[in-house]
């Protein structure tokens, strides 16, 4: 079959930097190829790097895939009815395709559903982190450029029984030639499909736009959405675990920090210095995330719906964790250093740091964790009854990881002090990353101490757990939010510990030697909601004895 003539320039008398095209399928084929060509590098190198070994039949294999994707792409276009409208389809694929682009090409973001709701549920803070002037030369080149020229091009008009002509050809002509050529390399398709699925989150912007659609279903409400669902049934606080201060418990949620760097869990440097020499702590070396983002984690961890079950939006419509102590009547306080709880503490009293409000503990981008502690003393002098502070950090959240510790903090050196993370060095990057492990450390500590100054008043605890981890350069792969089937452990194995008081401690008949034992147990996400509940003494209808952590280590157990 033949085409029509790509293009020709006009009359230069009528129209000045324009080119004409003769039809709607040369358009079409030559946004196509631009798009393939210039906004999937890290797809190519990937996909390169996955099945090429060298051979001719893998050359050959590379080049059918292309004119594969350059025929559904052009397919796409051709859907599209109106010359106008075609070019506005069109803007709007380089748009999405830059920034995707950029993403794949710095830090190796996959890009699916749950990255693009990270993208609308992040904040302005976040936002700011990933500015860069690499981001604007993306922004320039590959986005304000060639828009530009599509808005120069001018379609010429013709009827439409040539358009379908010439359309039913290319889709009939194209997919004979993609059947035979599937045929032909099936060997190659099959292991491209099959065990190199993760390829096609970087697949530009093919990804994001079914990304888009996937995220804007799933948050379209339904007659039931502004029903929330209890299904918590009666709650019961047994008048056996009774004492005579009161309980309090700090729940420490950390952000972006991966298990693989904790001291604590082995890791080679001293990234947990205070910790280490913190007596009565226990950490568990083998901790799995609900997802690899925050947007997913943070309402999975709260929620009593297991990972396999859950979704944001079920969640959205069911109490969590929170509502379950308030239920119980437990004193719950969200105080929140990140980009908002995700709606986890929408029926709880929150506080909010800014840094424009304490500019002593904060620099222009964010506040430091510590500032969490500010007025914590005065808050608790005034508690009288059974209470939960939850601590909502910005803890590690890169990519300008640089500036999540305040300088005295900066032990391991040289660092990465830019959020181009391709500008730094795996050393510098690395040596940032554990800064703020240390800074953690150092938080976490002084909440322990803080509580364990008023041992005479409470009988406390402190829980810490990351809501997901963080890729450092491993595989290619930098920051978080792969999708979780894929996902490297290093965004999805987290740190989680535990601190009792001596007093909590006898009070609940919780036998240490028992906790040590469980210390290398596989656990997730799934086991905070039946820990926390069954370390308040708080049992309800979607309580599970057998998630909550150490609750063989609390029923039954001896002093010791």
């Amino acid at each position: 079959m033949s085409f029509p003539k790509q293009f020709t320039q006009p009359d230069k008398q009528n129209v000045r930097f324009q080119v004409v095209f003769r039809s709607h399928l040369s358009f079409a084929v030559v946004m196509a190829g631009a798009l393939l060509a210039l906004y999937n590098v890290r797809f190519w190198h990937s996909t390169f790097a996955a099945l090429w070994n060298g051979s001719v039949m893998d050359s050959l294999f590379i080049a059918s895939l292309f004119v594969i994707l350059l025929i559904l792409y052009s397919s796409f276009f051709l859907l599209i009815p109106g010359r106008r409208a075609l070019k506005i389809v069109a803007i709007c694929s380089f748009i999405i395709a830059t920034f995707a682009s950029y993403s794949a090409d710095t830090y190796g973001i996959f890009i699916d559903r749950d990255m693009v709701r990270n993208l609308f549920e992040t904040d302005k803070r976040e936002v700011g982190a990933l500015l860069n002037l690499r981001f604007f030369a993306y922004a320039a080149l590959l986005g304000a450029l060639p828009c530009f020229l599509i808005l120069r091009c001018h379609i010429q008009p013709y009827g439409i029984t040539q358009r379908l002509k010439h359309g039913i050809l290319f889709l009939v002509g194209g997919t004979a030639l993609c059947v035979f050529l599937v045929f032909a390399f099936s060997a190659h398709y099959s292991s491209f499909l099959r065990k190199h699925k993760p390829l096609r989150y970087l697949l530009t912007p093919a990804a994001a736009v079914q990304g888009t659609i996937q995220y804007a279903r799933s948050i379209i409400p339904d007659a039931h959405a502004n029903l929330l669902v209890d299904k918590t049934g009666t709650t019961i606080r047994p008048a056996a675990n009774a004492g005579d201060k009161p309980l309090l418990m700090f729940l420490v949620v950390g952000e972006t920090a991966r298990a693989q760097n904790f001291q604590l869990g082995g890791y080679q440097r001293p990234t947990n210095p205070e910790l280490s020499n913190i007596d009565g702590l226990f950490y568990f070396n083998n901790v799995s995330s609900c997802g690899t983002s925050t947007a997913i984690s943070l309402p999975c961890m709260f929620s009593h719906l297991q990972r396999d079950n859950f979704s944001v939006s079920a969640a959205a419509r069911t109490t969590n964790l929170l509502d379950a102590l308030k239920k119980a009547g437990v004193k719950v306080e969200w105080r929140d250093n990140n980009s908002g709880s995700k709606g986890v503490s929408a029926r709880i009293t929150t506080i909010t740091y800014s840094p424009n409000d304490y500019t002593d503990k904060c620099n222009a981008e964010s506040c430091f964790d510590e500032v969490m502690l500010k007025g914590l003393n005065e808050r608790i002098n005034a508690t009288r009854e059974d209470t939960v502070l939850v601590f909502h950090q910005v803890g590690s959240h890169g990519p300008a990881y640089a500036n999540r510790y305040p300088q005295a903090f900066e032990k391991f050196t040289p660092v990465c002090r830019t959020n181009e993370l391709n500008e730094c060095t795996d050393a510098e990057i690395r040596n940032a990353y554990d800064n703020t492990i240390l800074y953690t450390d150092h938080n976490i500590a002084q909440q322990i101490k803080l509580l364990q100054s008023m041992s005479d008043r409470f009988d406390s605890l402190l829980i810490y757990v990351s809501d997901h981890g963080e890729s450092l350069g491993e595989k290619s792969l930098y920051l978080h939010g792969a999708p979780y089937v894929f996902a490297p452990d290093e965004q999805k194995k987290v740190p989680f510990m535990v601190w009792m008081s001596d007093g909590y401690r006898k009070r609940n008949h919780v036998n240490q030697q028992c906790l040590k034992s469980l210390l290398s147990r596989a656990y997730s996400h799934d086991n905070l909601y039946h820990t926390v509940l069954g370390s308040m003494s708080i049992k309800n209808d979607v309580y599970n004895k057998e998630l909550d952590i150490w609750a063989e280590c609390r029923v039954g157990a001896n002093d010791s």
